[in-house]
């Protein structure tokens, strides 16, 4: 512990609000709230704690507070500045995930949709689905059921849905209005449950239809019945009231909770979320975190009811979400609480055995990386690599890895520029130069460990650029290969030696997974830009002569030697100005005499 943080933490205030934590790049690592910040943050810094707060505290440099007025407050706040600062440690909820919806629009015709955004529109809504194959499933059996547009033809120009008899829209009398309505509402009916009356209704008509002997349309009802069971009646009732309700229940152990939801709507148990990721806090308080972001900042529809495990802090929830928060202590609802903690804990015991394997591969590889340079943590890698063909299209590209997963929204190409032919050392000179004179320039974070893909001389031009060019001391490895192009040796100091890396250690396989990502990101670029110039024709070298002229000029002519050998008057009659038909003409004769004058 630094004399920063012990100064702070005599100071702290006995009163509830925020808590930033920040590393030695002064970047927010976790946001955190508490009733008391004086208790809570001290914690971090004093007792015994598990692996994943053990890993927080050794990168915490620096922290601040800030005081709020009540415990709502302190919760608002902390949303916010998670949100604001995306800490890494904070990780929970993170695919900004929306659910479909199905939508009747309001047009003269109107049309069945599936849809994620909720507009005022005047068209009516139904859902959200959070599984979005039931409603397709859903979609699918309505447009079979009920003739809304399914086309944008105009009326008399019938489409295959007409003669299915599933759209009217485009018929010579299409429907009037009223007939519309009366669809509208079997639909409403339909999705609010009334799915049943529908189903005898249709078992009536297939019964009429076969006393007729009319054995086909028999069939294409009793086909619409099955698809109703199958897609409706697939869903057990879960509770008899028709509300709709969300049902939370949690579970944690060594670090890591997880937290599951039902959903619940019109009475059925539609579809449930797990999510699963570590804390840091009090169990309690990072649920009800939790539950506040899950509605406020990652778009879950907000239901009727809030049902959640007893202990939980109920009245500040409904107070933020103004939504009624219950804790059920008998009957049905209470069954179905507990039945999500105890999903919760099944969910987390089958995860973790994914979870220690992801650890080992990523951020226990990085760890023992750093031990084995004797450098800090290199939370952030960034690794850079060449390609070019005997010196032609030369590029470099970038790859970030943090915590040891690849980070592909940093990833950064470059073209190469001042380098001219085949020079590797001074390719690397260049890339590293650009790509930190612009980290200072912008302020944008230091990585803690940078890999070049080459041995000592790439190693010793990327060094002199970083130490005596920018003045930055950033440890730097580099990457030899074998002669079958796979990873062999990792280079580091001054002069470089070999770092002794077991072939079958996770650090290995790490450094091998960092190598291969950056070859594969720079020749994947080295190839579009070569195919992309291989593709160039000689009229983009012309001024004048855009894409839309290029294209018009080849389209008619059929090749460029063809027009080199056409009259100005036929180049003119295409709709191309007199001036850059003569200019067109010009250029492609001299590249005619300068291929002859050099043969």
């Amino acid at each position: 512990m630094n004399q920063t943080i012990q100064e702070k933490l005599a100071v702290l205030p006995a009163k509830p609000g925020c808590y930033l934590m920040k590393d030695k790049h002064e970047t927010v690592i976790y946001v955190g709230k508490s009733k008391l910040l004086k208790n809570r943050v001290r914690s971090y810094f004093t007792g015994a704690h598990d692996h994943k707060t053990q890993r927080l505290v050794q990168e915490i440099v620096d922290f601040e507070y800030i005081i709020t007025s009540s415990e709502k407050e302190a919760l608002i706040l902390e949303m916010n500045l998670i949100k604001k600062y995306d800490p890494k440690y904070n990780i929970m909820l993170k695919d900004d995930k929306s659910y479909p919806y199905l939508k009747i629009t309001s047009e003269r015709h109107p049309r069945l949709v599936i849809t994620r955004k909720v507009k005022k529109d005047k068209g009516k809504y139904f859902g959200p689905y959070p599984n979005v194959i039931a409603a397709r499933e859903t979609k699918k059996l309505l447009d079979r059921l009920y003739p809304l547009r399914k086309c944008n033809n105009p009326s008399g120009r019938p489409c295959l849905y007409y003669h299915l008899d599933q759209c009217y829209a485009c018929s010579d009398k299409p429907p009037s209005e009223a007939f519309y309505k009366e669809i509208i509402q079997n639909i409403t009916s339909f999705l609010q449950g009334g799915f049943k009356d529908i189903k005898q209704n249709l078992t009536k008509k297939m019964q009429d239809a076969s006393e007729q002997l009319n054995f086909e349309r028999a069939k294409e009802l009793r086909d619409q019945i099955q698809h109703i069971e199958v897609v409706m009646e697939q869903q057990k009732m879960t509770l008899n009231d028709r509300v709709d309700r969300d049902v939370f229940g949690f579970s944690y152990d060594k670090g890591w909770m997880c937290i599951q939801v039902f959903f619940i709507r019109q009475g059925k148990l539609i579809e449930r979320d797990v999510s699963v990721f570590p804390f840091f806090d009090e169990p309690e308080e990072t649920f009800t975190t939790f539950i506040g972001r899950f509605y406020l900042h990652e778009n879950h529809p907000k239901p009727k009811q809030i049902c959640v495990p007893i202990g939980m802090e109920t009245e500040l929830l409904q107070e933020l979400l103004e939504v009624d928060v219950h804790t059920p202590f008998r009957g049905r609802k209470k069954e179905l609480v507990e039945l999500a903690m105890e999903n919760a804990k099944a969910s987390l015991s089958d995860k973790f055995s994914i979870i220690e394997r992801d650890e080992e591969r990523t951020i226990l590889a990085v760890e023992k990386l750093g031990e084995a340079l004797n450098i800090e943590i290199p939370h952030r890698i960034e690794a850079f690599d060449n390609s070019n063909i005997q010196g032609v299209d030369p590029v470099s590209a970038m790859v970030v890895f943090v915590d040891g997963k690849p980070s592909k929204k940093d990833y950064r190409k470059y073209k190469i520029k001042d380098v001219q032919g085949p020079d590797d050392y001074e390719t690397m000179r260049e890339v590293i130069r650009r790509r930190y004179t612009r980290v200072l320039k912008e302020s944008l974070p230091l990585p803690d460990l940078i890999i070049v893909d080459g041995g000592k001389g790439q190693m010793s031009a990327a060094l002199e650029v970083l130490e005596d060019e920018l003045g930055l001391n950033i440890p730097l490895c580099g990457l030899a290969k074998d002669d079958k192009h796979r990873t062999s040796e990792l280079l580091y100091g001054y002069p470089p030696s070999v770092v002794p890396l077991s072939r079958q250690s996770q650090e290995f396989y790490l450094i091998q997974r960092i190598q291969d990502e950056v070859h594969r990101f720079a020749i994947t670029f080295h190839r579009q830009l070569r195919g992309k110039n291989l593709f160039q024709s000689e009229l983009d070298k012309i001024p004048g002569v855009g894409e839309k002229r290029r294209k018009l000029l080849l389209t008619h002519f059929k090749s460029v030697n063809e027009i080199r050998n056409a009259s100005l008057d036929a180049i003119t009659k295409l709709g191309i100005p007199l001036n850059i038909a003569e200019i067109v003409l010009t250029h492609l004769n001299e590249e005619k005499n300068e291929e002859e004058a050099y043969d």
